[in-house]
């Protein structure tokens, strides 16, 4: 519920009340911008899209039962005219989508809790993850991929009464959009997973994209602390003295030692500024204990003793299509990470796949997406590791996957899916990984249920 006063709302997002709902000015219950989604206690904001506005479907949200609408002036005003009054409070302003983060911000300075915010080239919905097990108090995260200037503020007006933390993940495509973001959320801890070849397409270079991630630390206010990997050279010429900063990794103020690995996943001494605790996570990924470790760091960063955290770190799970591990029958394993692919995250994928105890390895792998010029080479370098990994078959979908100079070669994911059925051999290992626009969990789904869970 979104514990604002219908008056409180139409201030906080710039709005003009031009019809009033129930008397008793009950809240609502959240904030949509989805019409087929809008039903009783809604607030449904128009918001214009590329191929359509949104707010045509402000007359249907109202008679679903809605709770009102936010939409543009010139809408608002014709729905006022309508036979809602009484019913539904209607709100006009300029810009919906403006709107929206205005009042996302307030909603943010309710609730009063630390906030952090989570960018980087790669890692970002992991650590979000962790992050939302691993700190103990009331933590609200993004959900899915809520990190837009839409998916934000959607995330926030989410936010319960009595959230003590919110852990915000926050997109980037372009220079100026994080800057965005920040005004939104207005960050007190602000974290950097890495930096790497992501985005190269719009922005040419990585000390580019250093440069936009770092708009998070320049969003930090005066007692703002930075969380940053310690290896992150491109980063130095953002960083300053006055900035509190908690590096991990190798080497960073959060570290890792005395790691074993089994089949139940990763057991480690994690050292801190604020002590030392032995985790136990459910996962064995190389890179996954980083984003742990950033995870941790976050924590420090918000004065958490280590040990709290430590006791939480079993429970950890991850966002669906983000590094699944799914048992098939004749112990054939699918390695599912296919919500996004770039350079950095196909390596430590395909690392972890090396090191997994089967007779076979075979990859599925889709085309990385704008990495500009040099986006052959990145392909071809990756082709390379996985031979030099012992990872064969290679299966290449979609054109950019040609690059990889695969063993195999189909257009789509459903293709990709018939042929890896026939390729499988009991024992396998199979990584399925490539970029959102290939669609590859169609080809789990398939295998899945072409070979079927274990009896």
């Amino acid at each position: 519920m979104i514990g604002l006063a219908p008056e409180q709302i139409a201030a906080e997002a710039g709005a003009q009340i031009l019809a009033r709902g129930p008397a008793d000015g009950h809240h609502p219950e959240r904030a949509v911008i989805d019409s087929r989604g809008a039903g009783p206690g809604d607030l449904f904001v128009g918001i214009a899209g590329a191929r359509v506005d949104g707010g045509q479907f402000a007359a249907a949200t109202l008679e679903a039962g809605a709770w009102g609408v936010l939409v543009d002036h010139r809408r608002a005003a014709r729905l006022a005219d309508g036979p809602w009054a009484g019913r539904a409070w209607i709100l006009g302003c300029e810009d919906p989508v403006r709107a929206l983060a205005l009042l996302a911000r307030g909603w943010r300075r309710r609730l009063g809790c630390p906030t952090v915010g989570v960018t980087g080239s790669t890692g970002k919905t992991s650590v979000k993850d962790i992050c939302r097990v691993l700190l103990p108090r009331r933590t609200h995260v993004t959900p899915e991929n809520y990190n837009t200037e839409i998916g934000l503020p959607l995330t926030i007006l989410a936010a319960p009464e009595g959230t003590e933390i919110l852990v915000l993940e926050m997109a980037m495509r372009g220079l100026g959009q994080i800057a965005d973001l920040c005004e939104i959320a207005e960050p007190g801890v602000a974290a950097i997973t890495n930096i790497g070849p992501v985005h190269l397409e719009l922005l040419g270079t990585l000390e580019a994209v250093a440069e936009a991630k770092a708009e998070i630390l320049a969003g930090l206010g005066p007692e703002g602390r930075a969380v940053i990997p310690a290896d992150a050279e491109t980063l130095e010429p953002h960083l300053h003295d006055a900035l509190t900063t908690f590096t991990f990794g190798a080497g960073g103020d959060v570290f890792a030692e005395r790691v074993e690995r089994d089949s139940a996943g990763i057991k480690a001494l994690i050292g801190t500024p604020h002590g030392e605790a032995v985790f136990e996570f459910p996962f064995d990924e190389e890179h996954n204990l980083q984003n742990a470790l950033c995870a941790v760091a976050i924590g420090i960063a918000l004065g958490f003793d280590p040990a709290e955290m430590a006791v939480r770190a079993p429970e950890v799970t991850f966002s669906r299509l983000r590094g699944e591990r799914i048992e098939l029958r004749s112990e054939i394993i699918v390695l599912n990470d296919c919500y996004n692919a770039n350079p950095i995250s196909m390596r430590a994928a395909l690392e972890h796949l090396a090191t997994l105890e089967a007779p076979r390895k075979l990859a599925a792998l889709g085309g990385m997406g704008e990495l500009g010029p040099d986006s052959a080479a990145y392909h071809e370098e990756v082709g390379v590791l996985a031979r030099r990994l012992g990872i064969e078959p290679v299966i290449g979908v979609g054109e950019l996957a040609r690059g990889y100079g695969p063993d195999h070669w189909q257009h789509d994911a459903a293709a990709a899916g018939e042929l890896v059925v026939k390729l499988l051999e009991p024992g396998d290992a199979l990584l399925v990984k490539g970029s959102r626009s290939v669609g590859l969990e169609l080809l789990t789904d398939i295998v899945a249920a072409r070979v079927g869970s274990p009896e």
